[in-house]
């Protein structure tokens, strides 16, 4: 009888534990990596032990359970330098309290869905890359005590139905493009105050009715009008740098803020239909005079909801939003309404496809092709050769994620203003046939690749070989120190560096499509290469697509240039691990160097070696930055005539040529 007793207990126990091991929502698992799946940057591998088979994401980097582990109740992922979009299905994690995703590169809208998360208390999305609107579902979840929006492209309106949260305690919405008035308290109190009412049940939708608020940072917006009179208790910097009409807080010069309406214009902005609910409550018969007001009143707010419409109808022709394919699972597919931002992309010239086709003799003339993209060269009536990178991808497998990115590295490539970086001359996006491309200005004497691979060696003297890495230090330093946010190149190579008809490079990143194109069915994760990158092997996940990164293949590139070789070769390896043994010893450093040159400079040659060291370094700390090492070459390495005179007898001809 024990044993048997023994063995039902076992059985039990067995059975609970199971019971429990199952118990853990799906859908939250599935949400995880939903948004795993919309992230196509992820420089600290935060995300690597996120794995869709895992049934308890309890243990994944950023995520706390409760103490059941039956439910995902915070997300704190910060710093961490992700790129890529907020997945809408994340409001299926419906016990989440947190959501703290600030200080990463995070692209797109806020979906309008986070409104479903009603025991959220934390949301920090501060210091991303985030556009559209403050979605007003939002104003739903009210159990926020924290919103913290700082530092993105927020635009539209201060959504009023923020009111409605009564536990919020501290509201962070500094450095965006919002615009229009600070909405204070809607029509019902301003119905019971001129009635001296005080109706418990009115509901407040302005931020008057955010009670509990102690921190508040409206500043570095568009906003205008005046500060309401319940958030002059605030100190004047929290609204400071916007469009207010307001003395004590220091406001930006009006030629960046427009018209700004008059205080006497801003009462009429109340939604005047609370007048008849009002009226319900009164016993008493209207005087005369009374009613004619209200005559009036319903007057004027008919007229203002009709100019309201006619300008909403404005706005939504002229900032559009699309309808495309929001990638699902498997075949499973649905239509969502993506917020486009038509500012982001006013400044930079948009192409036709009939146009380029034109000047590419009908696309006829390719000079380069990968599994996604085909390079056309062509040339503008009139104008320069451009070169057509042209996305290779299926309309079916183009998503919502890919249009933002689309458009977002688009306006990033165009900001590219330096005399060694490829210049963005604008794109071509159109429906019918679907068609997205970039158009570059063309650098007619091919890739560094080719000449030093597949050209002739005696083209490439040492001096030009030098000219060459100083222009592409430069284009690094400016990448990296002049520009704010600074750009990197995903693939910095040979293959990545363009060369003019003089031999003056050009970095263009044609590359950086695939990390996103990889996420498409057609790519099943394949990566395409315009000659051989030796970075961290088999995976573009890890490698570093950062400015650590660039400085590590800017190191390589180096060993390249001087030494003839390709980075990688099948028989022997790494060149960087080839060459270990002749950076730092004097007697030997001249065997890296190309037998193809006659001539070489040593000092020049201990310069590049030493700066092949520090680039390359293994710890990331002792690596110096781009501004560093120009200027250490720029120093160090002299590339003038006279040297290349006197070091060679071919230089006369080269001189020539080059004149």
């Amino acid at each position: 009888m024990r044993p048997y007793v023994c063995f039902l207990v076992m059985f039990l126990a067995s059975g609970v534990l199971c019971v429990t091991c199952s118990s853990f929502p799906t859908k939250e698992v599935w949400a995880l990596t939903t948004f795993k799946e919309a992230i196509f940057e992820d420089p600290h591998l935060v995300l690597s032990n996120w794995n869709a088979l895992d049934a308890d994401p309890c243990g994944w980097s950023g995520i706390t359970c409760n103490k059941e582990r039956q439910h995902v109740i915070k997300i704190n992922i910060s710093g961490s330098s992700l790129k890529g979009f907020l997945a809408p299905e994340m409001s299926q994690i419906t016990y989440l309290q947190e959501l703290t995703l600030r200080k990463n590169n995070l692209i797109g809208t806020i979906p309008k869905e986070f409104g479903m998360l009603k025991f959220l208390k934390v949301l920090d999305l501060g210091m991303n890359q985030l556009t559209g609107p403050i979605p007003t579902e939002l104003g739903n979840l009210t159990n926020l005590v924290k919103i913290n929006l700082q530092s993105n492209g927020l635009s539209g309106g201060l959504p009023a139905e923020l009111g409605n949260l009564k536990n919020l305690s501290e509201l962070i919405l500094d450095r965006n493009k919002l615009q229009g008035p600070v909405p204070a308290e809607n029509d019902s109190s301003f119905v019971a105050k001129i009635h001296g009412t005080n109706d418990s049940r009115t509901s407040v939708t302005g931020l008057c009715g955010a009670s509990q608020l102690k921190v508040v940072d409206l500043s570095y917006n568009f906003l205008v009008g005046s500060i309401p009179e319940c958030l002059e208790y605030l100190p004047s910097s929290s609204f400071q740098g916007n469009c207010l009409q307001e003395k004590d807080a220091k406001q930006r010069p009006i030629r960046q803020c427009g018209p700004q309406p008059s205080r006497s214009h801003q009462a009429p902005s109340l939604k005047h239909h609370s007048f008849k609910d009002a009226a319900k409550h009164q016993k008493a018969s209207k005087p005369a005079w009374l009613l004619a007001l209200e005559i009036a009143t319903g007057i004027m707010a008919g007229s203002l909801f009709l100019v309201a419409i006619l300008t909403a109808f404005q706005r939504c022709r002229s900032k559009p939003a699309i309808i495309i394919p929001w990638k699902k699972s498997g075949s499973e597919k649905e239509h969502l309404m993506v917020y486009v931002d038509s500012e982001l992309l006013k400044d930079v010239t948009k192409f036709g496809r009939q146009e380029l086709e034109v000047s590419c003799e009908d696309f006829s003339n390719i000079i380069g092709s990968s599994p996604d993209s085909i390079v056309y060269k062509g040339t503008m009536r009139g104008g320069p050769e451009i070169a057509v990178i042209s996305l290779c991808i299926k309309e079916q497998h183009w998503t919502g994620y890919l249009e933002l990115y689309f458009q977002r590295e688009v306006a990033d490539l165009a900001r590219l203003n330096h005399e060694n970086v490829g210049k963005l001359l604008g794109y071509c996006r159109e429906s019918s046939p679907f068609t997205r491309m970039l158009v570059f200005e063309y650098a007619s004497n091919g890739t560094l690749y080719e000449h030093l691979h597949y050209g002739e060696g005696s083209q490439l003297s040492w001096t030009r070989r030098m000219r060459i890495i100083l222009g592409i230090a430069r284009g690094l330093k400016y990448l990296h120190a002049e520009l704010e946010p600074p750009f990197t190149i995903s693939e910095l190579s040979s293959g990545s560096v363009y060369l003019t008809e003089d031999f003056s490079p050009k970095l263009v990143d044609f590359e950086s499509w695939k990390m996103i194109l990889t996420r498409s069915e057609k790519n099943s994760g394949s990566i395409g290469n315009n000659g051989p990158v030796c970075l961290l092997p088999n995976s573009l996940e890890k490698r570093h697509l950062d400015i650590q990164g660039n400085i590590h293949s800017f190191g390589v590139l180096l060993l390249e240039i001087v030494s003839g070789k390709p980075p990688y070769c099948k028989d022997k390896g790494c060149l960087i691990d080839w060459a270990r043994d002749y950076l730092e010893l004097p007697e030997v450093m001249s065997y890296i160097v190309d037998p193809e040159l006659k001539h070489f400079s040593y000092d020049d040659l201990k310069v590049i070696c030493e700066v092949i060291s520090l680039c390359t370094h293994t710890d990331f700390s002792k690596r110096p930055s781009m501004k560093e090492i120009s200027l250490m070459l720029e120093s160090k390495i002299d590339t003038s005539v006279a040297i290349e005179l006197k070091s060679s007898s071919l230089a006369w001809a080269e001189l020539a040529l080059s004149s």
